[in-house]
């Protein structure tokens, strides 16, 4: 597949050669530079510099949860207690929650949705979802069964009175069960190892969905590519499992004692003073009696808060290790790592909680740090998919491979767990800022050991531009299920990550960018903004009107291409040389432009023109002096815009 389709684009790519050679300029500069930008005003509950205004309101949903593990069914059963606040100015009648497991029914959107070709969203086998029962309210002193419908992935909860607005409760039980899929839609699943089941389970409890300012109750369907988008509040979930299995969750294990022995929990207490990578439960101890509590069962008592999610993962195939991370701070952290002997190769898993420390130190110290007090990776069938203190990663990744994805995982902490956007709807709000900001993390890991494998080392090559910018190509501000599947990687992650690159590089520069960025985490911090939030953050930290910019990258697919039309020599004597230059924006985005010349006598020039010469039109002319002739002349000449043809952005004396 992946043959076949550089085979097409590299065909597109030389029809898209030969149009673009003949074609006159498509550029508007009104439409780019049109001054109304926003859709509404700043108002009370979203101010206009992009800040929380001062009647900002988001609703608290707090979780309690009990389950067992039946690995003889691969079953999850359990009890749930939802306690939700609602803080809107409105009185609800009725609740909406989310059903991610029905995804995996045979009648489910997601599994009509899917293409004949399968893909990573696709269901290989079904099961019947959530068995939910028992479902009851307690409100005002009043216990009550609800109506509710389930729809799909969503159930509507009818109250039998309002809850209050500004702060009225309710609480929410059911029982709840679901068999884990063996492929979960790459989110979640089970992996059989030489030494047993490895079991990664999330979106696991019904969950609320988010009531919020924009749209009331956000109620999109779980479809698979369209991730998640959840209110905040406090998570305490207890997992009861056979004890020779090891669990590790979200948050803080509350009672390790009582999970691990005497001997591992000395490994613990010094793995949480060391940098270095201390063995909690070494390879040869797999399977071992005495590795593990002599009892039948284990009930590990996590808790995480401030959390919009918590997932969990078990096995008793898990090799562990941990080591301290130092947070600027002073909190206590562990990186954790919990592994099957099939995932130690090579720069392998081995290295995990090296990796998982370098990145959550990383970002804690460039943009806001880090609030949970562990970070666990663990290696299973799961691809690559974050959750709060807990990421599933692929077990045979290794080298960086296994450092991109455990960086990329982790990343998620600060889009969308710490700044809570919509990921339901605007993928590239997680996903962009997250992949741009794993660049920088990967430049400065180990003195950049992995730096190479980095999207930015080719984002600019002339196959990676009539991809990205192709026709075919949707607008980063499209849902996740509209995407059309291929381009989804392009959309969602590489496009809004070479976007900010660029406006922290060649537009704001990296002070005026750092600034802004740290500003939108700060202001946004387990909140939920929108796009437009972050543009007015961007704008009003930097002190620049950036709306020509989103307009090119985000709201549309336009692609720049910078040209030079004509080097005229208008005077010429021994002292100095007087050059008249016109270039040309041929294509819709605009960019700044920087031009660099070689003279006759060996030396060199460089121009930097801003974006606001392209304000009244697609020419630009303006006079250079020279104290010797100009022998050539070249746009961009470090290749660091994504130029559509870079056959006219240069121009050579005529010998």
């Amino acid at each position: 597949m992946k043959i076949q389709l550089r085979a097409i684009i590299f065909i597109s790519f030389l029809f898209q050669i030969r149009f673009a050679v003949a074609q006159s300029s498509l550029y508007n500069h009104k439409e780019t530079f049109h001054p109304q930008f926003y859709p509404y005003p700043g108002n009370k509950y979203r101010s206009a510099s992009g800040e929380p205004g001062p009647d900002y309101w988001q609703n608290r949903a707090d979780y309690k949860i009990t389950c067992t593990l039946d690995t003889v069914q691969h079953k999850v059963s359990g009890v749930v207690e939802i306690f939700y606040t609602n803080n809107s100015p409105d009185a609800l009648r009725f609740l909406w929650l989310q059903l991610d497991q029905n995804i995996y029914r045979k009648d489910s959107r997601g599994t009509a949705t899917s293409t004949e070709a399968g893909g990573r969203w696709a269901n290989r086998k079904f099961t019947d979802g959530f068995v939910i029962q028992n479902l009851s309210a307690e409100a005002g002193g009043r216990n009550y069964k609800p109506k509710h419908i389930v729809t799909d992935t969503r159930m509507q909860v009818w109250l039998t009175e309002p809850l209050k607005p500004s702060g009225g409760k309710i609480k929410l039980s059911m029982q709840f069960e679901f068999t884990v899929p063996e492929y979960g839609t790459d989110r979640m699943g089970r992996l059989k190892t030489r030494k047993g089941w490895i079991y990664e389970i999330a979106q696991w409890y019904p969950r609320m969905c988010v009531y919020d300012d924009i749209q009331g109750w956000n109620t999109l369907p779980y479809m698979g590519a369209g991730e998640f988008y959840l209110e905040y509040g406090d998570i305490e979930f207890w997992v009861t499992a056979p004890a020779d299995m090891i669990v590790v969750g979200s948050g803080e294990l509350q009672n390790m004692a009582e999970c691990y022995t005497a001997e591992q929990m000395k490994r613990w207490n010094a793995a949480a003073a060391s940098d270095k990578t201390v063995m909690i439960r070494s390879q040869d101890e797999v399977g071992q009696p005495s590795s593990r509590p002599n009892q039948k069962t284990c009930t590990w008592k996590f808790k995480i808060t401030n959390a919009r999610d918590a997932a969990w993962a078990a096995s008793k195939a898990f090799i562990v290790d941990a080591a301290r991370i130092k947070l600027p701070g002073g909190k206590k952290c562990m990186a954790i790592s919990a592994y099957p002997e099939e995932s130690i190769a090579k720069n392998g898993w081995q290295r995990s909680t090296e990796f998982v420390k370098g990145s959550i130190e990383h970002y804690s110290a460039m943009w806001y740090e880090y609030p949970y007090p562990a970070a666990v990776n663990v290696a299973g069938i799961v691809g690559g998919m974050e959750y709060p203190g807990i990421v599933f990663c692929e077990y045979r990744a290794s080298g960086a491979g296994l450092w991109g994805v455990t960086d990329h995982e982790f990343g998620h902490t600060w889009f969308p767990m710490i700044v809570g956007n919509n990921e339901r709807k605007y993928a590239w709000m997680d996903e962009g800022l997250n992949s741009f900001i794993n660049e920088l993390s990967t430049e400065a890991f180990n003195k950049g050991e992995f730096k190479e494998a980095g999207f930015f080392a080719d984002a600019n090559s002339t196959f990676m531009v009539r991809y990205a910018f192709g026709e075919n190509m949707d607008e980063m501000n499209t849902v996740p299920e509209v995407i059309k599947q291929d381009n989804l990687g392009i959309v969602a992650y590489a496009k809004p990550a070479q976007m900010l690159k660029l406006l922290r590089e060649e537009i704001l520069g990296v002070e005026r960018f750092d600034s802004a960025f740290r500003e939108y985490i700060r202001r946004w911090a387990f909140k939920h903004p929108t796009m437009w939030d972050f543009f007015r953050t961007m704008e009003n930290v930097s002190g620049e009107d950036l709306s020509w910019f989103w307009r090119g990258w985000v709201l549309n697919n336009w692609k720049l291409d910078q040209a030079v039309k004509d080097v005229k020599l208008v005077r010429s004597d021994s002292a100095q040389k007087i050059y008249e230059i016109t270039i040309e924006n041929l294509q819709k985005m605009a960019m700044p432009v920087t031009l660099s010349l070689k003279l006759e006598n060996g030396k060199s020039q460089t121009i930097q023109l801003p974006v606001e010469i392209w304000q009244r039109g697609p020419l630009w002319k303006f006079r250079v002096n020279t104290e010797a002739e100009i022998t050539e002349l070249m746009l961009d000449p470090a290749r660091k815009l994504p130029d559509w043809d870079r056959g006219n952005n240069g121009w050579k004396k005529k010998t």
